[in-house]
């Protein structure tokens, strides 16, 4: 039979002090006693051999632990060790006194996903779909995201802080589903979802409960239930729900022109008449194609910090505004630049992908199913006859995970 001690080690490594160990042993004489350990970020396991009985089944005496004799060991942090005091849970005293010298490896194992804690300190993993990134928190254990607006906006800072266009909150479910999203943009304003913020979501859940293959679930966000799933190849086909086309409900001032929406209607910015059309895809999106002379864009010429903002805080969208510059390639292949609400100039949309494409099939433009390029890759998007939902696919990657002190 084996018998199992939990025993308190006393020691000191480079002046850090404090360890739980577990010793493991048959009760007969001369058979190996298996010790390991966590230190911190260091783990310790060794085999080592004894010929004392003390802890066997029936008794629990004092003894002496000669540990001259190791057969195997490991050891990651630092390079000396020393143990002394070593009691076992009967409060029964072990004398043992140890001292190995060994030489750290050449390469330390990764640390197992979000395991380093440190107080006063913020975990998380960072990242990003198609360059659009994100800080993910594992906010499962509260309802309210673990820092505020204005600490999101030093952590996306990207000369002094992590650096990403938003932090994302995985929450409890509510409203019956699984999980909850959350958003802080760079800025610190609150959108009410993301497409490429949901597909990382999705990539961090399936991290979070060790899921691996095909898998789906539900999120609740402030566009409302978004459905999202893993597929075998690791990208995420996300079910963005239905397009809202209601002028009023998008939100935007503009008078509709086409059973209560806008679609390519003028908007004048900087001087220039505009051929917009608006769409929600539960946040709001103003999407041209060019101006009213019939010019095509010319996405590269295009100065999009100038006239970004210009079209984001236009009087005719009261809660502001996504917008997307388009150029048609082929009626199944658009590319686009986007300047998103409260976080600027990015590398990908995902919402706004699938808002263009709505747009371009209501202007006559463009296929139901289309390939998007973006400045950081191409997202594949298509709206569907069957339900009417916009269904987009698309990576979603890690960079790396980590900790920051608040």
């Amino acid at each position: 039979m084996y018998k199992k001690i939990t025993i308190k080690c006393k020691f000191r490594i480079l002046g850090v002090e404090g360890i739980v160990g577990r010793y493991r042993r048959r009760s007969t004489a001369a058979s190996p006693t298996l010790f390991q350990c966590t230190i911190a970020q260091m783990e310790i396991a060794g085999v080592i051999s004894s010929s004392k009985t003390a802890f066997s089944d029936r008794a629990l005496s004092p003894f002496s632990l000669n540990c001259s004799r190791v057969s195997s060991f490991s050891f990651q942090g630092c390079r000396n060790l020393r143990f002394t005091d070593i009691f076992c849970a009967s409060k029964t005293k072990l004398n043992v006194s140890c001292s190995v010298g060994v030489e750290a490896p050449d390469k330390i194992s990764p640390m197992p996903f979000l395991n380093h804690k440190e107080t006063r300190s913020l975990q998380f993993v960072k990242y990003h779909g198609l360059g659009n990134d994100f800080i993910l928190v594992d906010n499962r254990d509260a309802i309210e995201p673990k820092i505020t607006p204005e600490q999101a906006v030093a952590l996306c800072d990207r000369n002094f802080g992590v650096g990403a266009d938003g932090v994302i909150f995985a929450l409890p479910g509510t409203n019956g589903a699984d999980f909850t999203m959350r958003i802080f943009n760079s800025d610190g304003s609150e959108p009410e979802m993301c497409g490429n913020g949901v597909r990382c979501f999705a990539r961090f859940i399936a991290e979070l409960e060790n899921l691996t293959g095909k898998h789906r679930f539900t999120i609740h966000t402030g566009a409302g239930l978004i459905i999202p799933e893993i597929q075998d190849d690791g990208k995420v086909r996300v079910d963005m729900g239905e397009p809202i086309l209601e002028a009023s409900k998008v939100p935007t001032r503009l008078s509709p022109n086409k059973d209560g929406s806008v679609v390519k209607t003028i908007l004048e910015v900087d001087g220039l008449p505009w051929n917009v059309t608006c769409v929600s895809m539960g946040n709001p999106h103003c999407v041209t194609f060019g101006i009213s002379s019939g010019e095509d864009l010319q996405l590269d010429e295009l100065n999009l910090a100038e006239i970004g903002p210009k079209f984001e805080h236009h009087a005719m969208f009261p809660a502001r505004t996504n917008t997307e510059f388009v150029q048609v390639l082929s009626p199944t292949h658009l590319k686009m630049r986007v300047w998103e609400r409260g976080a600027g100039a990015t590398l990908a949309c995902g919402t706004g992908a699938c808002a263009l494409v709505v747009a371009a099939v209501l202007e006559g433009r463009a296929s139901r199913s289309c390939r998007v390029d973006l400045p950081g890759g191409p997202l594949d998007i298509e709206w569907s006859e069957d339900d009417n939902h916009v269904y987009m696919t698309g990576p979603a990657e890690v960079v790396f995970n980590g900790s920051v002190p608040l």
